[in-house]
């Protein structure tokens, strides 16, 4: 009899996290590995962040704080909220956790009973189904077409709705397509959740700061204040402030919800790193010039690969308004012979060939439920990214 539980057995490993460390052991053997498949900013943390915790540090900020986060930090995240969005909640509202992911976590495993359905529009993080799953919910997959931008659409929403729907996951700009909702995007959706009171909103805005050519991406309670009494908003600091290590996820909800998530935290890991917290205070208080300065590299990255992109044999890629990715077809490439031999069936066939033949590595779009596409992080050096589009080039050149 296997010690493991039957619970993990309904999920899968994280594959983004499957295929960066496939191309670190690559690297390790020696091999010129570039690696375009982890969503994760490759600028140091600002310094001004860095000395704040080692202030902190140095004044003895070493200890248990409350589970939910220091109350400076939750009133740090509420004025942020106020600032970029307009909206409006109180630190007990707020829950500090280790990383948004554990605040999906939370979310989930606090208000899902078995059966309880979950709509995820596709593509998709790779993680929101499968904690649902954990949590004994069940995923409900919408694939958004790429006519319609890979957005949720107002009728595909009505229809995936059932009486055991008690969450809708919208993440904008989404992790892999880079696509945001502008307020006149998720109007429609409003709409449709207005009419259905029983379904809950868990709005992922963990990109909002890293859009592009003037977009302002929206959020659900912005649009909609009705929405706020069933909505959490969730954002952090990893992405914005180049500090994924640290580990600091945060939320809005209303006070039950928050009260329950915190119930669990307090469980599980307790409160996050009182380090951690001290610094993130200071990402959200501090100066911000420096996304702007990351914004406009990005943005130079991205036309850069978008454009290499489209001139590979077999691929099409759209623009993205958010975020470090980029979500190309590859469709036209599949059912053939890539150059080393190796037989394109499916994505994932097209992102192993093109790692264990040219170097580089990406996700494949079965792993956000999208198959026929790859995504690839433009979120490293100018030159590595160049050279691994020259690659990705002659890789799809030569398949026959």
């Amino acid at each position: 009899m296997s010690i493991v539980a039957d619970r993990l057995n309904r999920i899968s490993p994280s594959q983004t996290i499957v295929m960066t460390t496939r191309a670190r052991a690559l690297k390790a053997e020696g091999r010129d590995i570039i690696s375009l498949s982890a969503g994760e900013p490759d600028f140091p943390t600002p310094e001004n962040i860095a000395r704040a915790a080692s202030k902190a540090i140095e004044a003895g900020q070493t200890r248990y704080t409350d589970v939910a986060g220091t109350l400076e930090l939750r009133k740090a995240v509420a004025a942020r909220f106020r600032q970029d969005s307009g909206l409006d909640y109180t630190p007990e509202e707020v829950i500090v956790s280790t990383g948004g992911k554990q605040v999906i976590y939370n979310a989930m495993m606090a208000t899902l009973n078995p059966g309880d359905e979950a709509i995820i529009p596709a593509p998709c993080w790779v993680s929101y189904p499968d904690i649902v799953t954990l949590a004994e919910g069940v995923p409900v997959v919408v694939p958004c077409r790429r006519e319609n931008g890979f957005r949720l659409t107002a009728e595909e929403l009505e229809a995936a709705i059932t009486p055991r729907t008690k969450w809708l996951f919208l993440n904008s700009p989404c992790n892999p397509t880079g696509v945001a909702y502008s307020a006149e995007d998720l109007r429609p959706l409003c709409d449709v959740l207005l009419r259905h009171p029983h379904v809950w909103v868990f709005t992922d805005d963990i990109y909002a700061k890293l859009t592009y050519d003037g977009f302002r991406p929206a959020t659900f309670v912005e649009v909609e204040p009705l929405l706020r009494s069933r909505t959490v908003t969730m954002n952090g600091v990893s992405k914005a402030y180049a500090m994924t290590g640290w580990r600091v996820g945060f939320s809005g909800a209303p006070v039950e919800l928050t009260k329950a998530m915190n119930k669990l935290q307090g469980q599980s890991t307790s409160n996050t790193c009182s380090i951690a917290q001290a610094a993130a205070v200071e990402a959200l208080t501090g100066p911000q010039d420096f996304i702007r300065t990351m914004v406009e590299t990005y943005q130079a990255r991205r036309d850069m690969v978008v454009a290499m992109l489209r001139e590979a044999k077999g691929l099409s890629c759209d623009i993205p308004q958010g975020a470090f990715y980029v979500f190309p077809s590859i469709e036209d490439c599949l059912g053939k012979t890539s150059p080393g031999g190796r037989e394109l069936v499916t994505d994932e066939d097209f992102v192993t060939a093109l790692l264990e033949e040219e170097g580089v590595a990406a996700v494949h779009g079965s792993a956000f439920m999208f198959p026929g596409y790859m995504r690839i992080s433009y979120a490293t050096d100018t030159d590595s990214l160049r050279k691994a589009c020259t690659r990705i080039q002659r890789f799809c050149a030569g398949i026959l």
